[in-house]
């Protein structure tokens, strides 16, 4: 179980958290979403320990890890996928799978982690984890990383940010295996419908609060009535932002 109590920052004189309290229970598949500057990424940056809260608490199986390092929080089972997945020139992808799982594993072990997110394993297992990868690609090896890892709880920041269509739709097949095989808790910050849709329950953040928490047939309807400018943060003249749709 997840308890956040109390959670306050302020970056620049601007209150990015304020009094932000909820918490999650395991075994459940949570979206977080809200405009944008609602304080979504900032608050699973506050849980991996990315970023250091002004006050208040976060709790870890009853366990108080507020001033734990991210490197103390990643032994007790949390994981974090970047919105910018980080790139290792001279790495292959199976020595980084090897690093994630801290353990020896064979290439046909590689191989399957590989193939359960959507890659050809002999394409790839070799290949340096550099900018010759597409965002897509780069994203699909990180959920391959994260998931060898096993945590307890797995917080993915903005998955589908800078990817193109097709491999949009091969992330969203990669969390809906996951939806239903996941034994912990998973949180992906997200403002895209396909994704608001294989949610268990939904967090619905507005300027560094937690406006509304429910299941997703509860919050989902009420998150796709709110005007363009208030479901995915753009201006107030109604402008659309582009999205990715069924």
């Amino acid at each position: 179980m997840l308890e956040i109590k109390d959670l306050c920052f302020t970056r620049d004189n601007k209150k990015i958290l304020e009094h932000v309290n909820v918490t999650l229970e395991t075994d459940k598949f949570i979206v977080i979403t809200g405009p944008n500057g609602s304080g979504k990424s900032t608050l699973a940056k506050m849980i991996m320990g990315i970023e250091k809260p002004d006050s208040g608490s976060i709790l870890w199986n009853g366990e108080d890890i507020t001033k734990l390092p991210i490197y103390e929080r990643a032994k007790k089972g949390i994981g974090f996928a970047f919105q910018q997945p980080v790139k290792f020139k001279g790495i292959t992808v199976y020595d980084l799978l090897k690093l994630s799982a801290q353990k020896d594993i064979t290439k046909k072990e590689a191989c399957e982690i590989l193939s359960r997110v959507g890659l050809c394993a002999n394409e790839y297992v070799d290949r340096e984890v550099n900018s010759s990868l597409s965002g897509g690609e780069l994203k699909r090896i990180e959920i391959a990383t994260i998931s060898i890892q096993k945590s307890k709880l797995t917080i993915f920041d903005e998955p589908e940010a800078g990817i193109d269509l097709w491999s949009f739709q091969n992330l969203i097949q990669v969390f809906e295996k996951m939806r239903k095989e996941t034994k912990g808790t998973t949180i992906i910050i997200s403002h895209q419908e396909r994704i608001l849709e294989i949610a268990d329950e939904i967090l619905l953040m507005k300027e560094g609060k937690i406006e509304r928490k429910g299941e997703k047939t509860e919050i989902l309807p009420l998150v796709l009535s709110k005007p363009v400018c208030c479901k995915l943060g753009g201006n107030k003249s109604g402008k659309r932002r582009q999205r990715i749709t069924k």
